[in-house]
């Protein structure tokens, strides 16, 4: 069933650019996308990490969400985006298909050396979980929770196993290298973006 599946990664740099600039990247990307397939885009495509602006990057991801979510019609979209919480803020992935949110999952394991832990409320590791979408088991692995094995067992039997990412170019290697090591280790696609 997936081997028929377009299966898109947007992979770009967005850091440094204007909001605005990097959103109508991500529409124009989707207009393109088939109907049917499935587009993943990087970790915090929409805004890098704005630890100087999270309010403001908060709101911009809740505008720009109802725009991918029209934009979602007859496809599925994953990314994240810095989401407000009550007690704080999360680093949320969305997936979206036809104009709905099908599944949210706020990243468990914080980068501590990007000061991610000062900024973000971390989600539970017990989200890490398969659920079934149009007949394919899917996983969430977000950036850095690539790098626990013990994450990968949570995601056994899964199809599809989808890794939005900010590890830049110089750890290009290191990236590619730990999503083609899940794939094998769970006998499943990959379906990874990085900056």
């Amino acid at each position: 069933m997936i081997s028929n599946l377009e299966l898109n990664s947007l992979n770009f740099a967005y850091q440094n650019r204007p909001w605005e600039a990097t959103l109508r990247t991500l529409l124009s990307e989707l207009e393109k996308a088939s109907v049917g397939s499935i587009t993943l885009a990087p970790e915090l495509c929409l805004t890098g990490y704005a630890y100087d602006k999270m309010k403001q990057a908060a709101s911009f991801g809740e505008a720009a969400l109802t725009k991918l979510l029209k934009a979602s019609k007859n496809k599925t979209f994953g990314f994240t985006c810095i989401a407000k919480k009550e007690s704080g803020f999360a680093n949320r992935f969305y997936l979206l298909n036809d104009g709905k949110i099908i599944h949210t999952q706020d990243k468990a394991k914080l980068f501590p050396l990007g000061d991610e832990p000062k900024y973000f409320i971390s989600g539970n590791t017990k989200d890490i979980k398969p659920f079934t979408y149009k007949g394919l088991k899917i996983g969430i692995l977000i950036c850095f929770e690539l790098r626990f094995p013990k994450l990968w067992l949570e995601l056994r039997g899964c199809d599809l196993i989808l890794v939005p990412a900010l590890w830049g170019k110089a750890r290009k290697s290191h990236f590619q290298t730990l999503c083609d090591a899940l794939a094998i280790a769970n006998q499943c696609y990959v379906l990874s973006s990085n900056s």
